[in-house]
């Protein structure tokens, strides 16, 4: 490796960590905003918690990463421009193209290490944290009561206590509703005072009241009666046990989430499709099995050149259909009818499987060019980002930020897009996939060319002089 080689590669990995670690961070971010409902209240370990953002995190990897090479080409070669780094290496007689070799090829190292992380890792890390998240969804609130406010998170119980104590484990003013029986709040209990005590493996939670009144309904004695008898009774310790297994987090068998699309290998998607093409080729067979025989019919009736005239000319339809009474002709047409209902039902079903079925192939081949777009994308953004870096000539988080958001934006927007269309067959699977590249990749040689030519068409001094020229 010679020297101008080790200094651009060197120049470029420090931007690039720091970028992948700056846009990772915000895409978490933006995780956290997203399911922030879903995790509040739910009293989860910072364990758990930490579990599931490096999930999400890992889950994110391949978005961030050609942000990351976007950004980072750009400030590598804004910043050797900004310093006049670029315009020494033409004097020595060194292209711009040949300048810009080893982050090509670092490009392309970045988008192999993307492609086998998109297949091997990312699987992984999608079934974890959609096991996780299913399961922290599915976990109640955490019990919390609040003075004045009912608190339902108990199944069957509606509680509310007018104070707490300072220490939040004495309640005073507690009304307790008891809804188990289904026939709605039968029994009732109040009392002066009272407080709540977990067991030390948290499954149980003791509610011990003090000074207070019950009131229960009871069954009628006939079951049609509408008069109920009530009972009321005074105590002066009372106590309530709950069941805190639902508010324990239950860790789900991953298997339930191993044949999504996005939980499986580049290898297991290509198995996952050629099973769809050939159970749709068996639903295909089926239904042209099935429709053969009146196809053959039709086509006989239809086609004189096939008719034999020793087997089928002494058949008159017509007439032996005019022979029979009433009855029989109404009973042969009401056959006909369902029959042809029947074919008409069963063919229209068959068409919508083999329409689900095109569906799910278009899904599978969408999660197949997506672990390459993703690896393309970050050699595509890399070609806009060096020589527009060159081009603009600013080092730093300013101009460079700008100018990635605003070409990640595009990439980004074109490849839901293009996925959308794909998805609603408006495009072709490749085409919708393929669409941000196809978009971004003349814009990439565009650029080069014009940074070959030093061109100033991004550079804000250009414009600036030419405002000052007009003054």
């Amino acid at each position: 490796m010679k020297k101008i080689d080790k200094l651009v590669i060197g120049q470029f990995i420090g931007p690039f960590v720091l970028t992948f670690g700056i846009a990772l961070f915000v895409l978490v971010m933006q995780f956290l905003w997203k399911y922030i409902d879903d995790l509040v209240g739910k009293g989860i370990s910072t364990w758990v918690l930490a579990e599931l953002l490096f999930y999400a995190s890992a889950k994110l990897v391949p978005l961030a990463l050609p942000l990351a090479a976007l950004l980072a080409s750009i400030m590598t070669m804004g910043s050797f421009g900004e310093h006049l780094e670029i315009t020494a290496a033409k004097a020595a007689g060194i292209s711009l193209l040949r300048f810009m070799q080893p982050l090509f090829f670092a490009s392309i190292c970045i988008a192999v290490l993307a492609l086998l992380f998109s297949n091997y890792v990312l699987p992984v890390s999608n079934l974890k944290f959609s096991a996780l998240l299913y399961d922290i969804r599915h976990l109640k609130p955490s019990l919390a009561l609040k003075p004045g406010i009912f608190y339902n998170g108990i199944d069957g119980y509606s509680i509310r206590a007018e104070e707490k104590s300072k220490d939040g484990n004495t309640l005073y003013d507690i009304v307790l509703y008891d809804h188990t029986s289904g026939r709605g709040a039968e029994h009732i209990i109040t009392a002066r005072e009272g407080s709540l005590v977990q067991d030390d493996d948290k499954m149980v939670i003791t509610l011990t009241l003090k000074h207070g009144k019950q009131y229960r309904e009871l069954n009628p004695e006939k079951p049609d009666s509408n008069k109920f008898q009530m009972v009321r009774s005074s105590f002066i310790t009372y106590e309530k046990k709950f069941d805190l297994s639902q508010f324990k987090l239950s860790r789900t068998d991953e298997n339930y989430f191993k044949d999504l699309k996005q939980m499986l290998s580049l290898e297991q998607l290509m198995q996952q499709k050629d099973t769809m093409i050939l159970e749709k080729q068996q639903t295909a067979e089926q239904l042209k099995e099935y429709l053969r025989p009146y196809y053959n019919y039709l086509k006989w009736k239809l086609d004189s050149t096939i008719t034999n005239p020793e087997t089928v000319s002494h058949i008159h339809f017509d007439s032996a259909f005019d022979a029979q009474n009433l009855q029989i002709r109404s009973a042969m047409l009401d056959y006909a009818i369902n029959n042809a209902r029947n074919i008409k039902n069963y063919t229209q079903i068959t068409l919508n499987q083999l329409h689900f079925k095109d569906k799910a192939i278009a899904g599978v081949m969408i999660e197949i060019y997506r672990k390459f777009t993703l690896s393309v994308a970050c050699i595509v953004l890399f070609l806009v980002g060096a020589p527009l870096g060159s081009i603009i000539r600013k080092g730093g988080l300013g101009w460079p930020l700008f100018y990635a958001v605003l070409f990640f934006i595009l990439y980004h927007v074109s490849s839901m897009i293009g996925e959308k269309l794909s998805e609603r067959e408006k495009l072709s699977v490749f085409a919708g996939m393929w669409f941000s590249t196809f978009l971004l990749l003349p814009i990439g040689i565009f650029l080069t060319l014009k940074a070959t030519d030093d061109s100033q068409i991004f550079s804000i001094d250009f414009y600036k002089k030419i405002l000052r020229i007009k003054r």
